[in-house]
């Protein structure tokens, strides 16, 4: 399991180029003008963790095998979209389709890229996207509640959840408020959840800055980290430029002379991954044997048969136990034998939570 995150903005707000610099790819066309990614594209990109090179030493595994996410640049959105302006209707079908938004917004200033609204201002360039996200939301819920009342007027139990679920998400957006902003409990959450509304979705906000302003962010880079705080959303500032450059180096140490003459400690990507687990409320855990140490990733609250399904269907229909290692365990004793002769390897059963950088062996039987 990982997460779908798409990449949404303005044209021109970057997106493409961080793309390209998150899959190290150039499958999506950048260029200074709007409608460049006609379709959307998918990168599938290895989480860095330090954890799984340790693990892997420390169980004797062959190669390492990194958990993976995955990236779909959309194209840019623009005023209208909703009704189906600059190719609109048919970008915002593929937002539904992903777990999480990554909101890029330019923080940045060039004579050479232009701009769709003629001047820089980041913050109502998010309010024009997430204006057209919720117009869209609106129209897809109206809809959707006219056709469960007729059902529930002739009695239909599901279509009376249906609507005491929408009442209070079509509420909020007919007050300009996102569906995410609208408290429900656990039964009409799971009833929200089917109509993929697109404010529902977590957030993300990226803030695309200067090269110069990469280290420590800048006044318009601080403006949305303001409207991140207020909209309960996360926030992390990059330069897409910079990830580019860091991206076509491929010796380790090469990329670490480059970031450190910036002032960087770590690619912009390894936050951005950060912010994505935490949106989405994602933990890692490890499997290993002698051929290979691998990451994967779960919900965070996963009981072990949920994060032996990860692994292999077939592990969760016979789950029977997992043997755990935790991970500072493994890295004090310097390996698995030795957890196991201190004592500290344990036992975890089908109620039993899956912690993050735990290490599985699970016992199955199918």
């Amino acid at each position: 399991m990982g997460f779908r995150c798409g990449i949404v903005g303005l044209p021109n707000a970057g997106k493409s180029t961080l793309f390209n610099a998150l899959s190290a790819t150039a499958a999506a066309e950048v260029a200074a003008y709007p409608f460049t990614t006609v379709e959307p594209n998918v990168g599938r990109i290895a989480v860095p963790d330090p954890r799984l090179e340790i693990v892997a030493r420390l169980t004797g595994a062959a190669r390492a095998t990194p958990a993976h996410l995955d990236f779909v640049d959309i194209a840019g959105l623009v005023k209208g979209a909703s009704k189906g302006e600059g190719l609109g209707n048919r970008f915002l079908a593929h937002i539904r389709e992903v777990d999480a938004i990554a909101h890029v917004l330019r923080c940045f200033e060039r004579d050479d890229v232009s701009h769709v609204e003629g001047g820089i201002d980041p913050v109502r360039d998010a309010g024009m996207v997430e204006t057209e996200l919720m117009l869209a939301d609106l129209e897809s819920l109206t809809r959707r509640a006219e056709t469960a009342a007729k059902r529930a007027r002739g009695g239909d139990r599901e279509a009376q959840l249906e609507l005491s679920a929408m009442g209070p998400a079509l509420a909020a957006l007919e007050d300009g408020k996102p569906a995410m902003s609208v408290a429900l409990d656990p039964e009409q959450a799971a009833i929200c959840k089917r109509f993929q509304l697109l404010t529902a979705k977590p957030v993300l906000y990226v803030s695309n800055v200067d090269e110069s302003a990469a280290a420590a962010g800048d006044a318009l880079s601080e403006r949305v980290q303001a409207l991140a705080q207020a909209r309960g959303a996360s926030h992390v500032v990059i330069s897409a430029a910079i990830e580019a450059d860091i991206a076509a180096l491929a010796d380790q140490a090469e990329r670490g002379e480059f970031l450190a003459s910036l002032g960087l400690e770590e690619p912009g990507l390894d936050r951005f991954i950060r912010a994505g687990y935490a949106l989405l409320d994602l933990i890692t855990f490890f499997t290993a044997n002698e051929k290979e140490a691998h990451a994967w990733t779960v919900r965070s609250g996963a009981c072990a048969p949920e994060a032996a399904g990860v692994v292999h269907s077939d592990f969760e229909r016979g789950f029977i136990a997992a043997e755990t290692i935790v991970f500072d365990d493994l890295a004090a004793a310097g390996g698995a034998p030795a957890v196991k002769d201190a004592g500290k390897m344990r036992l975890k059963g089908r109620d039993d939570v899956v912690r993050d950088g735990d290490i599985l062996y699970f016992r199955f039987n199918v």
